[in-house]
């Protein structure tokens, strides 16, 4: 299986697996690791694929932007006044699933994503 056959995220937002949903808009969905690093563990994908965060444009900066604004929405909700944000860029950058996805980890994260 090749890295873009992995796109699991793109399954979810087309609502062919079921996913433990923490925030949703037209844009953005959110929800639970199935593999969680820390006792809050949340990814954070736009609904349209994109890769890696090497696709960033001027004419998409606002949706990429979005996702930390859903991020701090989220912390807020869940009452975290501390967390970790982090995105792998590409394999050789430790990203396993070939869509643009944003950790959000409560402060008890274990150091490997």
């Amino acid at each position: 299986m090749t890295f873009l056959e992995t796109d699991i995220f793109a399954k979810i937002v087309a609502g062919d697996i079921p996913c433990d949903k923490v925030f949703e808009n037209e844009r953005i969905l959110a929800f639970r690791d199935i593999a969680p690093k820390a006792k809050h563990h949340i990814l954070i994908i736009p609904k349209e694929n994109y890769i890696t965060a090497q696709e960033v444009t001027e004419e998409n900066k606002a949706l990429f932007g979005e996702l930390f604004l859903v991020a701090k929405e989220i912390a807020t909700d869940i009452h975290l006044t501390g967390y970790k944000l982090a995105m792998n860029v590409g394999e050789t950058g430790g990203q396993i699933v070939p869509h643009v996805h944003l950790h959000l980890l409560s402060p008890d994260f274990k150091s490997e994503l």
